[in-house]
């Protein structure tokens, strides 16, 4: 590690800061509204975006400075394990085939804002959308938190804030500053902002990425040096080598289905997707978003070159950026470190959008205020999207940084659990609202407990995602189990309140809504009375 402040990469990497903080300002200016004033505009970019601009959008808010910076340093700390995110973003793309272009029709056609909008005109229940709401933001939260522990892993790098015994604030101001900017962009510009900048995160992503898998590996002595060292390194730690030992293959194969299951539930990305303008952008763009597969199999290696390159830090989470100033050019690591800092405020931006939008429509509207106007919602949704990020800033720099990763792992053990009534949702009405909202509570509560009791070396509870499954003995992902057990009380309260003739809720949807698509006839958005005049 270099002494002092890398001066040359911070004046890169505060260029490109700058940059994309302009963009984001003006983004209120790009495909202005003629109504402003509508959650529609602030918090869906007026459902306008096109195949491309929704393609950027959406791996902007799925492959995050989380993914940068923690991929590669599973890997680089655990092996050949840490690969498990590959094959979910392969899977992941096949299943949201299904069931997006179903879900931004109806959603076009209610002008539904939240997947809990859905649930509630589907299933008629307030308590079930409620549920589902509450779930999104607590899952939501953790993850916005871990979007600032990668700016701070690539601020400690570069040296900026002093070391541990400086003072907390002079510590923390980089950082600080950081967050400031991006609640003022996101709070003036709403989607349109992260939709912006999208293109500068992901082309510069995709530019270090190649850089990176051509020049490290030159300087390394090629790809056998690599594996090699690897290999040597897990095989002396008692890892069994670049491949992962056969007491670990259900852990890796529940943990990567778990979390495809999982991905398109988090309502950041449900956002990000019900932005585009029409049924056939969704469907276009699940065909082309797995070339980023390509990319995280490929930065995935980058745990590999750390390895060879003698990186040795006590935060794993430091391992890649390390790696980009000890390998590149000082300019090139600013380039690095700006591409994973931006990878950061993007999807954070889009996350607490998501966030505001759920307590706006799904509490504040549906239980606090049920006759708020378009502007009211638009207001409380801002000042909220400011609460969820001051949230997450609290939880990073008052909490470890492996506990906020942990209950990101927790969050995804929560969002599997509003799977059944979602995508359940959009094929059938067979399940009971009460039934989902048990099944629901069942995986709630199994997930948390069962989470609860793992522990790691670091900590007594939360400690990690993983442990026995019942009645097969394997070690799996707590995740998937909650969901089997969720998806079984489910079925088995839904045929015992049919057979007591349970009151069942009313259905506003019709079946050719999910089909439907944008300029078809019959398919005009319908907006509740309260949000009339903010159609796009």
């Amino acid at each position: 590690m270099k002494d002092g402040v890398n001066g040359v990469a911070l004046g890169v990497f505060i260029f490109f800061f700058l940059a994309v903080t302009v963009m984001g300002f003006l983004a209120a200016r790009w495909r202005r509204a003629d109504d402003e004033h509508s959650l529609d505009e602030w918090g869906l970019g007026g459902r306008s975006f096109g195949t491309w601009v929704t393609w950027f959008l959406l791996g902007g808010d799925l492959y995050t400075a989380y993914t940068f910076v923690a991929v590669p340093a599973a890997i680089y700390a655990a092996g050949a394990a840490g690969f498990f995110a590959v094959p979910y973003t392969i899977l992941v793309y096949p299943l949201i085939f299904t069931f997006l272009p179903r879900l931004w029709s109806v959603s076009h056609k209610h002008g539904y804002v939240t997947t809990s909008d859905f649930v509630r005109g589907r299933f008629g229940s307030k308590g079930l959308s409620l549920a589902v709401a509450v779930t999104g933001i607590l899952a939501t939260m953790p993850y916005i938190a871990l979007q600032l522990v990668g700016i701070q892993a690539v601020l400690d790098v570069m040296g900026v804030g002093g070391g541990e015994n400086t003072n907390w604030f002079v510590k923390d101001l980089p950082l600080l500053i950081a967050f400031g900017v991006l609640a003022a962009y996101t709070y003036s510009s709403g989607l349109r902002a992260p939709a912006l900048i999208a293109f500068v995160k992901d082309t510069l992503i995709y530019i270090v990425i190649a850089v990176a898998i051509i020049y490290i590996p030159i300087k390394l002595g090629g790809f056998d040096e690599i594996f090699k060292a690897a290999s040597d390194k897990y095989t002396a730690a008692g890892a069994g080598g670049l491949v992962p030992a056969q007491a670990g293959q259900w852990t890796y194969a529940t943990l990567a289905l778990g979390s495809a299951l999982a991905l398109f539930m988090y309502p950041h990305s449900i956002t990000a997707t019900l932005s585009s303008r029409s049924r056939e952008v969704i469907r276009r763009n699940t065909t082309i978003l797995p070339l980023y597969s390509l990319m995280l199999g490929l930065l995935a290696l980058l745990g590999f070159m750390a390895i060879a390159a003698g990186v040795k830090v006590t935060n794993g989470q430091l391992a890649i950026p390390q790696l980009f100033e000890n390998m590149f050019p000082d300019w090139f690591a600013g380039v690095a470190f700006a591409a994973i800092g931006i990878g950061a405020l993007v999807p954070a931006a889009i996350m607490s959008i998501a966030a505001a939008n759920l307590f706006t429509r799904n509490i504040y509207k549906d239980f606090i205020k049920p006759d708020a106007t378009p502007q009211q919602e638009t207001k409380v949704s801002k000042l909220v999207s400011l609460l969820v990020k001051v949230g997450a800033l609290v939880f990073v720099l008052t909490m470890d940084k492996t506990v906020a990763i942990n209950f990101q792992l927790l969050g995804g053990i929560w969002i599997l659990q509003t799977f059944p009534a979602l995508v359940g949702g959009l094929f059938t009405r067979w399940f009971h609202r009460w039934a989902l909202l048990g099944g629901w509570a069942v995986g709630m509560l199994y997930g948390t407990l069962a989470a609860y009791g793992v522990a790691s070396p670091t900590q007594k509870h939360f400690g990690g995602s993983s442990k026995e499954i019942p009645g097969i003995g394997e070690i799996g992902y707590i995740g998937l189990t909650a969901f089997v057990l969720n998806v079984v009380v489910s079925v088995v309260l839904t045929f015992a309140l049919r057979a007591f003739n349970a009151p069942d809720g009313v259905d506003e949807t019709s079946p050719e809504d999910y089909t439907g698509d944008a300029g078809d006839p019959g398919v005009e958005t319908e907006l509740p009375p309260a949000t009339a005049g903010s159609t796009h």
